[in-house]
């Protein structure tokens, strides 16, 4: 009885560490930064576009940029999912220069299509804003929904990949 008891125990941790595997970068636990505004702790955020166009020519790296607002719904729910999204996460730290907004930047070229939230657009570091990478609406070009995680993903992948043979 005990047996079996412990047994089942030690089958239900196991299965609960497999699921929700947070992102740790490989330098260790980082202190969360207030930048992150729970977006990914563990990562490294740009304070301001500037310093994100910066960082972006300076190390190589596309620059991704989140509008989001914290009041609101879509938004949450993107950040939820966004945050516990291991492969996201660990491309982000190692690829990408991070910044994300709840204002608006003066660049029109980060509001083609509008200035609504939840979006997320790609710059490269030649500071090209790359309009061809988008989600999959048709009036929202650059919107992701929490079930998007997949597109974002394969997006990451193609700004980091073009970035490599354009350059």
């Amino acid at each position: 009885m005990v047996k079996s008891v412990l047994s089942v125990i030690v089958v239900l941790v196991a299965v609960s560490s497999a699921f929700g595997e947070q992102y740790i970068p490989k330098s260790g636990k980082r202190v969360p930064q207030t930048l992150s505004r729970g977006w990914g702790d563990q990562l490294i955020w740009a304070q301001t576009y500037e310093e994100g166009l910066h960082y972006a020519r300076t190390k190589n790296k596309p620059l991704m940029v989140l509008f989001h607002r914290e009041d609101c719904q879509h938004s949450k729910n993107l950040k939820k999912v966004f945050a516990e999204d291991y492969d996201i996460q660990k491309m982000l730290d190692e690829d990408f220069i991070i910044l994300n907004l709840v204002f608006e930047t003066t660049d029109t070229h980060l509001s083609q299509d509008g200035q609504y939230v939840p979006r997320i657009i790609f710059v490269d570091p030649s500071m090209t804003v790359r309009a061809d990478i988008s989600g999959r609406y048709k009036n929202r070009f650059y919107a992701y929904e929490p079930k998007d995680m997949r597109l974002l993903f394969t997006n990451m992948q193609k700004a980091k990949k073009l970035l490599k043979s354009e350059l």
